[in-house]
C-alpha cells in the first residue's frame, strides 16, 4: 500500500470553537482523498483511525468521514464506533430503497448522518426531503454556491432541525455570507487568516505581555523584570497558577515572581508568554480556540522536524524554532502585516528571515509545516528527499502533533489504547 497522509480539518460554531473534525485522507502516489470516492473509500480512512487510535487523534470530539454506496451498504460499517464518527454520504449518492434501508438501520442504531459538500438549491430539497429526519447535518460548498433563494432554502433545512455546516470557508467575507443566512458550523482555514487594518490597535493585555517578552528578551535585571510582573497582576496570577500546575513537580507551592524567574528560566517564561497572547486575545470562552490548537501543532512540528533534520540541535535552536511557529501566526491575532509586528518584538534574524521569507533552515521547516496543512504531499515528500529523511518521517510526525493537539486540548480525556 502507498504511503498515507492524514490530516483533520476542524470544524467550528460561531464562537469560533471546534466541534469536530472532517477526517482527510490522501496517498502518496495518487494523492487521492475523501473527496474522490472513485479512488479512495472511508474503508482506508477508518484502518488509518484503528491504527492510530481514535482518542490519540480525535480527544473528545466527533469526526466526519465520507463514505460512497458501496462502503454503506457493507456491514463492516456497524464496526465504526457511533462515539467517534458521523458518515457524510456524497451527494451523488442514490436515494434506492437499499439504501433508504440502510439509512434507518443506521438511525435507529444512533449513528449520525450528514449529506456531504453540496450546492444548496431546490433539487437537493427535494430529493433528500424524505430523508431529513434522519439526517443531522447538511454541508454546503461555499465554494460553489447557487445564491439564488439560500435563505429561503436555509430555513427549510432548520425547519427538519438539519444542522448546515458551511464548507470551503476561506476568507472573512465568505464567513458572513454564511453566517448571514444562519449556518451552524464552518469549516474552512479563514480563522488563520489575516485581516490587515491600517490603524491597528494592541489591547493593553497583549502590550503588557510583548513588553514583559521583551524585558526577558534583552539583559536587562532579575529585579526589573520581576518589578513589571508585579504590576500586571493578571499574568503574574495566571502564571503563579501555571507553575504551581501538574506541568511541575516541585516540592513546595511557589508563591513569588522572582522564586518563578529563577526556576524556569527567561526563555521558557518567554515561550509561556507568547502563547498566553493568543489564549487571551483570540477566544472570550473557556475552550482552547482553533487559533491556539493551531499554534501549538505548528510550534511541536517545528521543534520536532528541526531534530529528524539537525540531531545535534542545540537547546537554543530549538527554542529558535520553536518561536518560528509560535509567532507565525501572529498577523492574524493582530491584524497587521508580519513585517511590521515582528519590528516590534525581541527575536533573532534568523527567526525573522524564516517567517517571512522561509530563508534557511527554520525556514524550509516552516515551510513543510504549511504544506502539512494545505494537504501539499509533493512537498512533504520533496523536504525528506532534500534532507536524507526516511519515508513518511513527517507523516509520523504529524500523527503525533495531533496527539500533542489532543492531549493539550483535553489533558484529562485521552485515553490510551
Amino acid at each position: 500500500m502507498n504511503s498515507v497522509y492524514l490530516a483533520r480539518q476542524p470544524i467550528l460554531n460561531e464562537n469560533e470553537e471546534i466541534c469536530y473534525y472532517e477526517i482527510l485522507y490522501r496517498d502518496s502516489q495518487h494523492k487521492s482523498d475523501v473527496q474522490c470516492n472513485i479512488t479512495a473509500s472511508a474503508t482506508v480512512v477508518t484502518s488509518i483511525l484503528n491504527k492510530f487510535g481514535t482518542r490519540s487523534l480525535l480527544g473528545t470530539k466527533k469526526a466526519f468521514i465520507k463514505v460512497d454506496e458501496k462502503f454503506l451498504l457493507n456491514d463492516i460499517i456497524f464496526t465504526i464506533p457511533k462515539e467517534f464518527f458521523i458518515f457524510s454520504l456524497f451527494a451523488n449518492i442514490s436515494l434506492s430503497n437499499k439504501i433508504l434501508m440502510r439509512i434507518d438501520e443506521l438511525y435507529e442504531k444512533g449513528y449520525e448522518l450528514a449529506i456531504n459538500d453540496t450546492i444548496l438549491n431546490d433539487d437537493l430539497i427535494q430529493k433528500y426531503q424524505a430523508i431529513f429526519p434522519k439526517l443531522s447535518f447538511v454541508k454546503i460548498n461555499f465554494d460553489a454556491l447557487d445564491y439564488n433563494d439560500i435563505v429561503e432554502l436555509a430555513v427549510q433545512l432548520h425547519a427538519n432541525q438539519v444542522d448546515i455546516i458551511a464548507t470551503k470557508i476561506e476568507d472573512l467575507k465568505t464567513y458572513e455570507l454564511a453566517k448571514s443566512i444562519d449556518c451552524d458550523y464552518f469549516e474552512g482555514y479563514f480563522f488563520a487568516k489575516p485581516v490587515i487594518l491600517e490603524n491597528p490597535k494592541y489591547e493593553p493585555f497583549q502590550l503588557n505581555v510583548i513588553k514583559l517578552y521583551n524585558l526577558l528578551m534583552q539583559d536587562v535585571n532579575i529585579d526589573e523584570i520581576t518589578s513589571e510582573f508585579e504590576k500586571n497582576p493578571e499574568i503574574s496570577v495566571q502564571l503563579l497558577q501555571f507553575m504551581n500546575s501538574a506541568a511541575f513537580h516541585f516540592r513546595k507551592k511557589i508563591s513569588s515572581i522572582h522564586h518563578v524567574l529563577t526556576l524556569l528560566g527567561r526563555i521558557p517564561l518567554g515561550r509561556w508568554l507568547m502563547l498566553l497572547i493568543y489564549s487571551k486575545s483570540v477566544s472570550k470562552v473557556q475552550k482552547h480556540s482553533a487559533l491556539m490548537l493551531m499554534v501549538i501543532n505548528r510550534t511541536y512540528l517545528m521543534q520536532e522536524i528541526l531534530k529528524k533534520v539537525e540531531p545535534k540541535a542545540g537547546s537554543n535552536m530549538v527554542g529558535e524554532a520553536y518561536m518560528v511557529g509560535v509567532l507565525s501566526l501572529m498577523d492574524t491575532l493582530f491584524s497587521m502585516k508580519m513585517s511590521e509586528l515582528l519590528e516590534g518584538i525581541q527575536v533573532s534574524d534568523s527567526v525573522k528571515e524564516a517567517i517571512l521569507e522561509d530563508k534557511d533552515v527554520f525556514g524550509e521547516i516552516y515551510k513543510v509545516v504549511r504544506a502539512t496543512e494545505a494537504f501539499d504531499i509533493d512537498e512533504i515528500m520533496a523536504f525528506e528527499r532534500r534532507y536524507d529523511l526516511e519515508k513518511d518521517t513527517i507523516k509520523e510526525l504529524v500523527i503525533k502533533g495531533m496527539e500533542h493537539v489532543s492531549e493539550f486540548e483535553n489533558p484529562q480525556d485521552i485515553d490510551e489504547e
